[in-house]
């Protein structure tokens, strides 16, 4: 496992947050988040991904994979995709890589498609990247999504193992709904409206999200797509020993955390530190958790997702028992 956090901090009470028609008190107390973080200028996505990716890598005590998957709603280009760039600065030559783009459930995604690599016998080890540089497609007058963004990456290392070792990963449940595409879209610069001589507007150039929309559907699709997993592993609600949820705002979580009927003390958070790094938001809470061991290994764990596509996903896993390098 391996994290990444760029060096500036942007708070409440900071600009640009500070210039919006808000405070401290309400983005608090609507999001549950004190502080972001954000990228210097030059500073890419696929920088994030590799120092998180050497990271995973150095914990695992290993030097190669048989594939790197990175999520990203923030690729470093359109295209190529990042992830063959961050295989080859972290010196895995020509091994296959790919781009995910799952948006806040990337992570989720992910980890099912090296989930899937290491069942069906193509890889014995795959490195898995949520990487995003979310304050680079944000409007930073737009209230509604300048103070819950921001930048981040997360790895791991899936290899292929037993069932009843610790961090093993039981069961993965995903789903989509195409029909509510405009819950978060960048409306301008893909194929449907490429905006070649930039005429769009920045708003409609940056990243705009339904918010109360958002919260209603993330709420029920997370609930469904957790209670599902944990019917297919044949666990009841109290035996999960630590949950996390992607960190999109503090309200979702204790509301999916509250249907499910996971107590307070089995959820685990980081979003007051960290705001909302789309598909880096899982493997951020995981990382900081084992740093803190805040979970027994071999605990039974819950993670799941909602994005814009809209896609949303659960996985039922055991918590790892693995060190982390400085």
């Amino acid at each position: 496992m391996g994290a990444e956090l760029p060096e500036r901090v942007v708070r409440n009470t900071d600009e640009p947050i500070s210039l919006l028609d808000t405070t401290d008190e309400w983005i608090r107390s609507r999001t549950g988040i004190e502080r972001r973080r954000w990228v210097r200028p030059g500073e890419s996505t696929g920088d994030l991904a590799v120092r998180a990716g050497r990271r995973a890598l150095d914990s695992a005590g290993v030097a190669d994979v048989d594939l790197v998957v990175v999520s990203t709603t923030t690729p470093d280009h359109h295209s190529p995709g990042t992830a063959p760039w961050v295989a080859a600065q972290l010196g895995l030559g020509t091994v296959p890589a790919f781009d995910i783009a799952a948006a806040c459930s990337g992570f989720v995604y992910a980890v099912a498609a090296g989930d899937a690599w290491i069942r069906s016998g193509l890889a014995k080890r795959v490195l898995v990247i949520g990487a995003e540089t979310l304050s680079t497609i944000t409007d930073v007058s737009d209230r509604g999504t300048a103070v819950v963004f921001a930048d981040g990456a997360g790895a791991i290392v899936l290899r292929r193992g037993e069932t009843g070792e610790a961090g093993a990963v039981l069961s993965v449940r995903l789903g989509s709904d195409g029909t509510q595409k405009d819950l978060a879209v960048i409306a301008a610069g893909g194929a449907r409206w490429p905006d070649a001589q930039q005429g769009a507007e920045r708003g409609e150039r940056c990243l705009r999200m339904q918010g109360p929309q958002m919260f209603a559907h993330a709420v029920r699709r997370m609930t469904e797509v957790s209670r599902g997993v944990l019917e297919h592993v044949s666990w009841p609600v109290g035996a999960v020993e630590a949950f996390i949820g992607h960190q999109a705002n503090q309200r979702i979580l204790d509301k999916v955390a509250e249907l499910v009927g996971i107590p307070p003390e089995h959820c685990l958070s980081n979003i007051r530190s960290v705001g909302n790094t789309s598909s880096a938001s899982i493997p951020l809470v995981m990382d900081e958790a084992v740093r803190d061991k805040a979970v027994d290994p071999g605990a039974r764990t819950l993670l799941t997702a909602f994005g814009g596509g809209a896609v949303w996903g659960a996985i039922a896993m055991t918590w790892p028992d693995i060190r982390l390098s400085i």
